[in-house]
């Protein structure tokens, strides 16, 4: 992975697509990370539900795939609703922070077919992570998989100033990768990724996740069953 200073990335082989109608002349893909990449949304919501419970709210998925997965902001007004102060409020994100920090280290976070499907474009695609993670928690997720060898850059919230669905995160990323929008393509899996994407004047793939699937992903290029599709489209649309 290149270096966070870097202004913009090297150029790549991009396949030859001039015999396609139906794919714009991709030349970055730029990745979400919790849920496309790796299998972390689930612990994110069991600890962040864990900490809901200790102060008697129950946090079901529909709330969570509300507050955290369609929107920004999180579901803490309901802890606001109870009479909690903002000091207890923050004392429950960091007691969160700090059981997430803990399942990453130790839970199984991989995703069938992402290795291969990230081997396969690398040679071909400038590659970036756009993500809404704080970077402590990203990092602590690729010290087990390996896969930033993939990409030439990542981005977590630290790199913003509005998160998604603010199209500030996928803005800074079209500068990184040194190209215009009509030729880099994100990959997500939930509603406010989609929606940051398509502000940013991006086409956006969406592969949905278990905690995502209930949305219509309305404004997706295509919505695809698994990562794997990724590559399939990209790659042998240019040898058909």
């Amino acid at each position: 992975m290149s270096n966070p200073e870097d202004d913009q990335v090297s150029n790549h082989s991009t396949p030859d697509r001039s015999r396609t109608s139906d794919l714009p002349d991709y030349g970055a893909i730029l990745w979400d990370n919790d849920g496309v990449l790796v299998d972390t949304e689930r612990w994110y919501f069991q600890a962040t539900r864990e900490v809901f419970a200790g102060v008697g709210i129950d946090l079901t998925i529909e709330l969570y795939f509300e507050y955290s997965l369609s929107r920004s902001g999180g579901a803490w007004h309901l802890a606001s609703a109870r009479g909690l102060s903002d000091a207890n409020i923050a004392a429950m994100r960091d007691a969160r922070n700090e059981r997430y920090l803990r399942m990453l280290e130790q839970e199984s976070i991989t995703i069938a077919g992402v290795r291969e499907t990230l081997a396969v474009l690398r040679p071909h695609f400038v590659m970036g992570i756009v993500t809404s993670s704080r970077r402590a928690h990203f990092e602590a997720i690729h010290r087990r998989t390996g896969l930033l060898e993939f990409f030439d850059f990542a981005l977590t919230i630290e790199d913003y100033v509005r998160s998604k669905p603010a199209p500030d995160p996928y803005l800074a990323a079209i500068t990184r990768s040194g190209l215009p929008a009509a030729r880099c393509l994100a990959i997500e899996d939930a509603p406010r990724g989609l929606t940051a994407a398509r502000a940013a004047a991006l086409d956006c793939w969406v592969i949905p996740t278990e905690f995502t699937r209930r949305a219509t992903f309305s404004g997706a290029t295509k919505i695809l069953d698994r990562i794997t599709d990724v590559s399939a489209l990209l790659l042998d649309a240019s040898s058909a």
